[in-house]
């Protein structure tokens, strides 16, 4: 049985109101014309709302946009359908966390699909996107857990959270509920964990993507040290050679023929990240180790979604979240890479508007 049939009878096997809301929210998302077809019909990057700025503990400035959700808007596009929707998820924020040497453009299709439909909070990352540099002190995945709450706090005060991380990002999320254990079912209503882990990386294949192929070997075996003196050389060889470092991108963060327009997005996002940020959060990958900490993880509806052909974060680290954390589901998309939230983004959302419905309703399905 194929994954993508594993999880359909996994849906169908579920509580009857879980499936039935799930699907509203679906079918709300179709009757809004934004699917799969018209999130690949807007421009990549170009999905976006007015920015607030969220200052981190240590003083760092977090770029935030939030889309608010227009109710009377909502309620003509969806009608009776999706008033039942709303009913189920008052008030819920989905809050979007992206990965590593990304930003929060990466989650277009994620974007696209949810807008004016529920309220979400995207924002970038430190030394990310339009956030601003960190310090190597504080370049952590503790610290990463610390920037979460802050937003949080500032963009999702009041109100049950769906959080959902992609790659770094769902580290992000693990180390800010390790040190935060207290927002699991009070503030915290729902996790998606895509793409991630909790420990255990080979930190080598995080900078493969990133690498001209004629660096890719002999830098991602040097000390951390050597990687941040030669941060700009490997800067400069990185615009000389975009084309090779496209191929890389297309090799290693999708696992299979995706549209050209694709692969250049996702190398635009990793080339915009000066190799010294990577150089500064290069130790804290291979130190990663929180996976007793995901087993309260259970207490929320939580969805490991990850594609078979990952070759960052390998299936085998999103099976074992998913043994580790009790009643999770999981979603493996056969032949999908590490950028599953583009190359398979349907059953992505799909499973997302799962998610949503269960965590803000207080049913599950399996």
């Amino acid at each position: 049985m194929s994954s993508v049939r594993r999880r359909v009878v996994g849906s169908l096997a579920g509580a009857l109101g879980v499936a039935a809301a799930g699907g509203a929210i679906t079918m709300a998302r179709q009757q809004r014309s934004i699917s799969r077809r018209a999130g690949e019909e807007v421009a990549f990057g170009s999905l976006h709302s007015a920015p607030i700025t969220v200052v981190a503990d240590d003083g760092v400035p977090l770029h935030v946009e939030i889309d608010e959700v227009d109710d009377a808007r909502s309620l003509d596009l969806g009608g009776r359908l999706f008033k039942r929707v709303r009913g189920a998820a008052p008030h819920v924020t989905v809050v979007f966390v992206h990965g590593f040497c990304l930003n929060l453009d990466c989650w277009h299709f994620q974007r696209a699909a949810y807008r004016n439909l529920v309220r979400t909070v995207f924002y970038d990352q430190r030394s990310h996107g339009r956030s601003g540099r960190s310090d190597r002190e504080h370049s952590t995945i503790e610290q990463l857990g610390l920037d979460l709450k802050a937003v949080i706090d500032a963009a999702a005060p009041d109100g049950p959270i769906v959080l959902v991380g992609h790659s770094m990002g769902g580290m992000s999320i693990v180390a800010l509920l390790e040190q935060f254990p207290e927002l699991i079912g009070d503030r915290v209503v729902g996790l998606g964990l895509i793409s991630t882990t909790a420990g255990g990386l080979d930190v080598s294949r995080m900078l493969l993507p990133m690498l001209p192929a004629r660096l890719s070997g002999p830098v991602t075996h040097r000390a951390v040290r050597t990687l941040h003196r030669g941060h700009r050389l490997v800067d400069n060889v990185r615009r000389l050679g975009r084309t090779v470092a496209t191929v890389a991108t297309d090799r290693y963060a999708f696992g299979g023929d995706v549209p050209a327009g694709y692969v250049v997005f996702v190398d635009e996002m990793l080339s915009a990240t000066p190799f010294e940020v990577v150089a500064d959060f290069f130790p804290h990958f291979s130190s990663l180790d929180k996976f007793h900490a995901v087993e309260a993880l259970g207490a929320i509806p939580t969805s490991v979604i990850c594609g078979t052909a990952d070759k960052l974060t390998s299936i085998g680290h999103s099976r074992k979240l998913h043994d580790r954390v009790p009643d999770s589901r999981l979603l493996e998309c056969d032949g999908a890479g590490h950028m599953v939230i583009f190359e398979r983004h349907d059953l992505v959302n799909a499973e997302l508007d799962q998610l949503i419905t269960a965590a803000t309703t207080g049913a599950r399905s399996r």
